[in-house]
């Protein structure tokens, strides 16, 4: 390591320290002089001292076999050492102002590590680190009121949500199993964890942005991944009567418009010759869909106090989210059984069974496959299919799930969907096809 580069990681470290040492610093800066263990200097030196130790340790004359060792013994002396001064000045610190609190002696074995790797390792890593260690820090009121407001069904949903997502998905195989090109047991997990976020990212919104708002923002969010995990919960909360049947389907609409443009995006992203005759049939089924959303919302309107009485009960539950999946699995192996059966010709079969569950995967295949197995013209009416297909699928969803006005409210949905966009097609068919 040469002069310049020493100089410039050193002043990481004591970078890293005056960050965190500056939280620190403010939040005791009411405090008399020589009242605290540390503040923004001990915290700066604290820094500086895990680079110079690194640098000490470096400098060491090593054999090669025994460098590392040498290395790790020079820092993990200098740590403990350090860590064994801060957790006693700490500890006569929360003596004399009769509390418990280890946050400042973790905080300064921190900035002692993230001063060393600033030394062996990346400084950018370093630097982030310590940003995210003192965000974390200042973030100390509003962590302590989210984690008094939050329920036990909040907690377990969020803890069951990070696992499958942490620790599960990790673990399952990532290989077709199965005939007609099997079922990848992680993209079945991938579509639970997709409906449960979907679900828990709903009761979150409405949590904390109430029910007009939080809907309409979680449906939105929902439907860049999935508008038929939206219509999924949606359906559960209606039948649940956990909110007004037609404010739950103004959400479903717009994760529905958001769905009709997410396909346009994906056309266009991949093979945009294919957009002009894709792209007027889908935004005007989009247009359609936030149609009805802003008409249900002022029908809504009216009635404030309906709305204002939304109160999620459950973010998930999380077997009928795997039951779930694994159904819609089957229904992806059976669309693809139906694609092979019938080659080319029953690609817009096929289509229409996987769209029922993924409209994205029919898109990004029909588009590759074009122009050598499909032409253009198929290839675009097995894309509409399979959207025509997930719009349909949410009759079935709201009359098997959410039953009442919420079934009859997407039947009119997906109807008026299908009209516009089939009209919009046939117009485009007609005058633009070659």
């Amino acid at each position: 390591m040469d002069l310049d580069e020493l100089i410039s990681r050193l002043g990481v470290a004591l970078g890293i320290g005056l960050l965190i040492g500056l939280e620190r610093g403010w939040r005791r800066r009411g405090a008399t002089a020589g009242s605290r263990a540390a503040g923004i200097r001990t915290f700066a030196l604290s820094g500086l001292l895990g680079g110079v130790s690194a640098a000490l340790a470096l400098a060491l004359p090593k054999q090669d076999a025994g460098g590392a060792a040498t290395l790790a013994i020079v820092l993990g002396v200098a740590f403990a050492a350090y860590s064994a001064v801060i957790a006693l000045f700490t500890r006569d610190e929360n003596q004399a102002a009769g509390h418990f609190s280890a946050t400042t002696a973790i905080a300064g074995m921190l900035t002692f590590a993230l001063g060393a790797y600033a030394l062996l390792g990346d400084m950018r890593v370093a630097a982030g680190a310590a940003v995210a260690t003192t965000a974390l820090l200042a973030a100390r009121e509003e962590l302590h009121g989210w984690v008094e407001k939050i329920t036990w069904p909040e907690l377990r949903s969020a803890v069951v949500l990070l696992a499958m997502t942490f620790i599960g998905l990790p673990l399952l195989p990532d290989a077709p199993l199965g005939p007609f090109g099997g079922v990848n047991p992680r993209e079945v997990w991938l579509i639970a964890i997709v409906l449960a976020s979907v679900s828990f990212l709903g009761y979150v919104a409405v949590k904390y942005f109430g029910a007009r708002r939080g809907l309409l923002l979680a449906a939105a969010a929902g439907g860049v991944a999935s508008s038929t995990a939206v219509t999924i919960a949606n359906a559960r909360r209606a039948a649940t009567r956990e909110g007004p049947p037609r404010l739950l389907a103004a959400g479903v609409a717009v994760a529905s418009a958001v769905m009709f443009l997410r396909v346009v995006g994906i056309v266009a992203a991949l093979k945009v010759e294919l957009l002009v005759l894709v792209a007027p049939a889908l935004i005007a089924a989009a247009l359609t869909a936030l149609g009805f959303a802003v008409a249900w919302m002022i029908w809504q309107h009216a009635d404030r106090d309906e709305y204002r009485s939304v109160k999620f009960r459950n973010p998930f539950d999380l077997l009928s989210v795997v039951g779930f999946a694994v159904f819609l699995a089957v229904i992806i192996v059976l669309g693809r059984a139906v694609g092979e059966a019938f080659g080319a010709t029953g690609a817009v079969a096929g289509a229409i069974f996987v769209g029922l569950v993924d409209v994205d995967a029919v898109t990004v295949s029909m588009v590759r496959l074009t122009p050598d197995t499909l032409s253009r013209t198929q290839a675009v009416l097995a894309i509409l299919a399979a959207v025509a297909s997930d719009t349909v699928s949410k009759i079935a969803i709201g009359a098997a799930i959410g039953r009442g006005w919420f079934a009859a409210d997407l039947a009119v949905l997906a109807f008026g969907c299908l009209v516009v966009g089939g009209a919009a097609a046939w117009l485009t068919f007609a005058y633009l096809a070659p």
